[in-house]
């Protein structure tokens, strides 16, 4: 790995997505990557006169923590984490995934693990109070879910990462902000897909850097209750350690009342963790030119040029329809022509046609933002 890389990664992530300021406390929470790139954030930090502070550790030893732990162990972790997290005005997640079935054999024990660690310290401190951004770093098994040598999607990993000029994103998405901004009637419609929401009140969020790295999105939420009909996505899609294709629901009111997969059983049992994952907390739009496939990677897939998604669970505050759940899943629904097509349709206006913006507001969207 070149080491300029790695440092002009350190950088955007600190200097750009967090905006880190002098006397500022950034927690750098990293997860399977190399100490070169660790090193890397620390001084980035430093040089913004921020105060790192780091908790480095593994998928494996995380698994270890949930699987031999109960529920006195979860409840104490997320008592310290979340005095850490209290303290803290920035936030960076960097993992490089390894194998992300890693927590497909201890599912109940990762039920409680969201429930009574993910969602305090992340949910309801990380989410809210902090300055936050998550990436990834390049590995072996990300080559291989992009079909890709490793080479070939490192040189791809820092294309959509380091080389995209972000401002210019952000200020391409404004016309079609302001115009989400005061929508109401949102339809989708692609194969086996016929969907209807409203978003009207609901204020629309651009993602240009400032909390994923690779970005590339604008998202809204559904009015809790009124999302009707039915969508099936199009995109594989690994949660708890199980990969899920074909995921389809039947909506009414707001409240997925039929869910069915490949793996009908276990997609419901994850609807099922409360009573806030079978209503959506998102709806957004992908519109990062330069992510053209799906991966299986949601962090990659959610940003596609052409696509949706439409996440069941937790609504973020800064677009709060009031949904509240331990789950925040996004599904993707890739709209592109040779993905089976499909349209945008938003207060009988044509927003999107087969994953390209039509609509004067959205249609910047489709061009390259790279430096």
């Amino acid at each position: 790995m070149e080491q300029n890389n790695e440092r002009k990664l350190a950088q955007l992530l600190v200097n750009y997505s967090v905006n880190l300021q002098k006397g500022e406390n950034c927690l750098l929470n990293c997860v399977d990557i190399p100490q070169s790139m660790v090193e890397h954030l620390i001084i980035a930090v430093r040089d913004r006169g921020g105060n790192p502070f780091l908790n480095l550790t593994t998928n494996r030893l995380e698994r270890a923590l949930i699987e031999y732990g109960n529920e006195e162990s979860l409840k104490l972790w997320a008592e310290f984490d979340g005095l850490r997290m209290g303290k803290m005005d920035a936030f960076i997640g960097i993992r490089s995934l390894v194998n992300p079935k890693e927590m497909s054999t201890i599912q109940s024990q990762y039920t409680s693990y969201l429930e009574l660690y993910n969602k305090p310290v992340h949910h309801d401190i990380r989410i809210p109070q902090t300055k936050w951004v998550v990436s990834r770093y390049p590995s072996e098994f990300m080559a291989y879910q992009a079909n890709m040598g490793f080479k070939e999607f490192e040189k791809f990993f820092f294309r959509v990462t380091t080389e995209v000029d972000y401002p210019k994103m952000g200020n391409a998405m404004k016309k079609a902000k302001e115009f989400l901004d005061g929508a109401d009637i949102v339809i989708l419609r692609a194969p086996e897909t016929e969907l209807s929401f409203s978003i009207k009140g609901l204020k629309s969020i651009i993602c240009a850097g400032d909390a994923n790295i690779p970005d590339g999105e604008i998202y809204t939420a559904p009015v809790i209750n009124s999302v009707n009909g039915q969508i099936k996505y199009n995109c594989p899609s690994t949660i708890n350690g199980k990969t899920f294709t074909d995921v389809t629901f039947k909506v009414k009111d707001g409240k997925i009342v039929e869910a069915t997969s490949n793996n009908t059983s276990a997609l419901n049992t994850i609807l099922d963790t409360d009573e806030g994952s079978r209503y959506f907390g998102e709806f957004a739009l992908g519109c990062n030119p330069e992510i053209t496939f799906a991966m299986d990677n949601i962090l990659f897939d959610e940003k596609i040029g052409g696509s949706i998604h439409l996440t069941p669970g937790n609504a973020y505050q800064e677009c709060d329809n009031t949904n509240r759940s331990a789950i925040h899943w996004d599904l993707v629904l890739i709209m592109k022509k040779e993905y089976g097509g499909g349209e945008i349709i938003i207060d009988d206006q044509l927003i999107s046609k087969d994953g390209i913006f039509v609509h004067p507001a959205f249609e910047e969207l489709n061009f390259n933002t790279r430096h």
